[in-house]
């Protein structure tokens, strides 16, 4: 199996890169001193970190005594290239080899460093750095990729040969990075082209590239709304010999007869999807494309990427035509267009669709073929660097004429309405008014909503459920309610959805009405007689007997009256008892309070015994 394997990915790989002419793209460095290595030199941009499109940056260069090749960390060494407050930044030099080229980069900007430049270790033309297919080689940074984000070139050896030269004679070394014509911008609108893949299960790279459609989706759209970009998607496909269409490798790899494969989602034809199958949903994406530019609306392309792969993973077994028509069908698309641009994947001729893309795949002009997925090519000039929305939106806009950027450039305050268009694809509750759709800077995502302090929960485009607290008072909580004849039953109780006591069902969309009497569960004693009602029951019972419910018998009247009248003498008895008691404390409270206001009056008017009495006149003495 390995085997059969290896040769595939071998004739897919060879078949691909015989014919292709790769471009280079670059950016100028200039050296402004020493005096005599002043000039300008070409070096190759890294398909990694932020190249600064449309800018200019300014440092000096610094060649480190140890770990030269920056496969280390500079921690190790006790070294950093931070920078002092008012001087140049720190361009750090190393030598290629002995580990991958993002590692040097990511080792370099941990240590403080604007920028790397690596000098080749042979003479040749120069290459393009990129990046490695599996992530490793820097310990616990198993996501240091996308943390990449300080600009990377690689030089000639013989310009890094004399750096080196005047580095180690103490000699202070300026240059100037420049990327101001790396893009060409010669007008009001920029054209770009993204060359990506359906496929989800190829590692870093895959990942990276659904990460950044969903970032970068909302600036793409208004963009593209507002008329200032012209996108198109691409995909490449290659084509199996005409020696090997009947073998196992090309029938499960490949439609048309060998003419448009992809190799093995998962590098294994044992289990999982085949080849075919990733090539007729990179079909589907570009028909999707095709047919929104028809309808006027070609940005509805990034909204069924993105939810195609959230909604239709492979991991979760979903990446099929059912899934994907789910999908094309809540964006509003015309299905029936879309299938007739598809067509006969089993037909021995050639798909239009697909031949264009392979043609498209051939590089004209300044652009080289396209070689490495995913490319971002802007102006017809193949974009190096972070596949992150910041940066490369930073790169469209520096594909402006000057003076004509549009004012996404110069503020991410974007605003989308996606939502009022179809709410968005995602899941709305018409009748309580509560929708999934939410406009944000990336775009319109669906995400379930917190309404009046009550969270909703779900996958957001065909489900949603209140939680918590308060869920009752928002559609009864999505849970079954009901009315009849002036009563309401409802289901909805925390925590969850549950039938009433007097029903049964799931809850959420049935409650039926249990028959108590026709089951015996209630109404069983042998002098009673039970009749169902909706959600509860009657039970009567014969001559003069009486129901007790919460004991399930019958009993007595002349019994219970008799018990009731003793028990209502006591009550009276009892009342009376306490009446008089209360009266005659009452009683002598008053007594005794008039009799120590009487002699209170008294004592005013005619003093008592025990009192002197008061003179009445005064000596001369004491006037």
């Amino acid at each position: 199996m390995l085997r059969e394997l290896g040769f595939s990915l071998l004739i897919l790989s060879l078949l691909h890169s015989c014919t292709a002419r790769f471009v280079v793209e670059k950016n100028s460095l200039k050296v402004t001193s020493p005096e005599d290595l002043k000039g300008i030199y070409e070096c190759a941009i890294g398909n990694f970190g932020v190249p600064q499109y449309g800018g200019t940056m300014v440092g000096f260069v610094v060649y480190p005594k140890s770990n030269k090749k920056a496969c280390k960390s500079f921690d190790e060494f006790d070294i950093s290239f931070k920078s002092k407050p008012g001087s140049f930044p720190t361009f750090l030099l190393v030598d290629r080899g002995d580990c991958y080229f993002t590692t040097k980069a990511w080792h370099a900007q941990k240590a403080g460093a604007a920028a790397i430049l690596v000098a080749d270790d042979k003479t040749e033309p120069l290459i393009t750095m990129d990046t490695p297919e599996e992530e490793g080689g820097t310990g616990s940074d198993a996501d240091y990729l996308q943390k990449i984000s300080i600009p990377s070139a690689l030089i000639s050896k013989s310009l890094g040969d004399s750096l080196k030269k005047y580095i180690d004679k103490g000699e202070m070394v300026n240059v100037n990075l420049d990327w101001r014509e790396s893009l060409p911008h010669p007008d009001e609108r920029v054209e770009y082209e993204f060359w990506t893949n359906s496929n989800d299960e190829c590692g870093p790279k895959c990942e990276a590239q659904i990460d950044f459609v969903k970032n970068f989706k909302g600036a793409a759209q208004i963009l593209e709304k507002k008329g200032y970009t012209q996108f198109t998607p691409h995909y490449i496909t290659w084509y199996c010999p005409d020696a090997f269409i009947l073998s196992k490798q090309c029938k499960s790899q490949c439609i048309n007869k060998g003419r448009y494969c992809a190799p093995d989602p998962e590098q294994d034809f044992s289990k999982g999807y085949d080849g075919k199958d990733v090539v007729m949903q990179n079909l589907r994406q570009v028909c999707v494309s095709k047919v929104a530019n028809e309808s006027g609306k070609p940005w509805v392309w990034w909204d069924y990427v993105t939810d195609f792969a959230i909604r239709c993973p492979m991991k979760e077994k979903k990446y099929t035509t059912e899934c994907a028509e789910k999908v094309i069908k809540s964006l509003g698309l015309n299905l029936k267009k879309i299938n007739e641009c598809i067509g006969d994947p089993d037909a021995d001729k050639e798909n239009p669709v697909l031949k264009a893309e392979q043609d498209a795949q051939i590089g004209k002009g300044s652009r080289g073929d396209v070689t490495i997925l995913p490319t971002l090519v802007i102006n017809n000039r193949q974009y190096r660097g972070k596949l992150d929305k910041g940066a490369v939106l930073k790169a469209i806009c520096a594909g402006f004429k000057e003076t004509t950027e549009p004012a996404v450039c110069l503020s991410e305050e974007i605003q989308t309405n996606e939502c009022l268009d179809n709410n968005g694809a995602c899941w709305k509750d018409t009748a309580a008014n509560i929708t999934a759709c939410k406009d944000t800077f990336r775009g319109r995502v669906c995400e379930c909503p917190v309404v009046n302090g009550v969270r909703f929960v779900g996958d957001g485009y065909t489900h949603c459920e209140a939680s918590g607290s308060g869920r009752c008072d928002i559609n009864n909580g999505g849970c079954w309610k009901e009315t009849k004849n002036g009563v309401t039953f409802s289901a909805c109780v925390d925590g969850g959805c549950k039938c009433p006591a007097g029903f049964k069902g799931d809850g959420t969309k049935t409650c039926e009405d249990i028959d108590e009497c026709k089951e015996k569960k209630a109404c069983q004693c042998s002098s009673c007689n039970c009749k169902n009602t909706w959600g509860s029951y009657e039970c009567t019972c014969g001559g003069d007997m009486l129901y007790i419910r919460e004991h399930d018998t019958c009993i007595s009247k002349k019994a219970t009256a008799q018990m009731g009248w003793g028990f209502l003498w006591v009550i009276f008895l009892g009342l009376a008892a306490a009446g008089i008691a209360a009266y005659a404390v009452y009683k002598y409270r008053i007594r005794s309070y008039m009799d120590s206001e009487i002699r209170a009056i008294m004592a005013q008017y005619m003093p008592l015994d025990n009192q002197g009495e008061v003179p009445n006149h005064v000596q001369h003495g004491q006037i």
